[in-house]
Parts: C-alpha cells; sequence; structure tokens
C-alpha cells in the first residue's frame, strides 16, 4: 500500500503505527462491518465525522459502533448547533472521502474532538485516510498529536 497523507504525517512525528489493511465493501462502508471483517474490537475503532458550527467545520471521532449526539457536540463545541456536513463537501473540505476520513492530515486543522471513550485504552485505531485500510496507534500519542478536546460526544 501507498503511504497516505496520515501515515506521511505520522511518520514525520516519529509515532509509530501499524497499517490494518481490510476488503472495501462499498454496500457496506460501516465501522462495525469492518471491525467484524478484521477482528478489532469495536470500541477501540473511531470513525471521523466532520460537521458545521457557527464558526465552521469542526471534526468529531466516536467509536464506530457509537452514534454522535449532535446536542452534545455542539456544548462540546461552545456553538449552538452543528449538523454533519453533506458526503459530496468532504473530499473539497478535508482532502479524504466518506470511509476514508482521518484525523490526521486534513487540508487543515480544524477543532477536533474525541469521544472521552479514547481514554480508556493503550491503543485505538483511526482510518489510514484511505477506504481499505486502518492505522493502529497509542492513543495518548495520536491524542498528544492531533490535539483534540475529549468530551462525551455520543448518544448513550
Amino acid at each position: 500500500m501507498n503511504k497516505t497523507n496520515a501515515m506521511r504525517q505520522l511518520d514525520k512525528a516519529k509515532i509509530s503505527y501499524k497499517a490494518i489493511e481490510y476488503e472495501v465493501d462499498e454496500n457496506d462502508l460501516s465501522g462495525v462491518h469492518i471491525a467484524e471483517q478484521t477482528g478489532l474490537d469495536p470500541n477501540i475503532m473511531f470513525k471521523t465525522l466532520v460537521a458545521k458550527g457557527d464558526n465552521g467545520p469542526v471534526v468529531f471521532c466516536v467509536p464506530v459502533n457509537a452514534e454522535l449526539d449532535l446536542k452534545k457536540c455542539a456544548v462540546a463545541a461552545k456553538v449552538k448547533r452543528v449538523e454533519l456536513i453533506a458526503v459530496k463537501e468532504l473530499l473539497a473540505l478535508t482532502g479524504y472521502i466518506r470511509g476514508g476520513c482521518s484525523p490526521v492530515g486534513m487540508k487543515k486543522k480544524f477543532p477536533t474532538f474525541f469521544d472521552e471513550t479514547v481514554t480508556l485504552y493503550d491503543e485505538i485505531t483511526v482510518s489510514a485516510g484511505v477506504r481499505g485500510c486502518q492505522l493502529m496507534l497509542s492513543g495518548s500519542e495520536l491524542l498528544s498529536f492531533v490535539d483534540p478536546q475529549i468530551a462525551d460526544l455520543t448518544v448513550v
């Protein structure tokens, strides 16, 4: 596999990771499906969702088996409301496509929030920036690199 922008940025920061490749199922891009396919615990796999708030784009990372709570996200981002951006806007805004969006290596640095459960695990996975590859790495190293805020972001 070719190095993705996310991989290059992690390499530059000397953060080690393991690339976990999987078959892409165009009919099911869900993280839960990927967890089943790779044998990974869905609680440690974080999906990256991009939303619009009053002040522009905001990035939220939550476990793949969790649902984003937009009200909690708005509170965390200190805005009146947030709404997910349209899939067709994702590539131009972030440089990534649906199913391959990573919190590492977006075109610009946007305010980023990780669900509080990220602190429960030593290692987590995030997208490598392409469909078909997850990056497993130290959660604390990723958090120090991305510098997100930690908050309760999911529906209970």
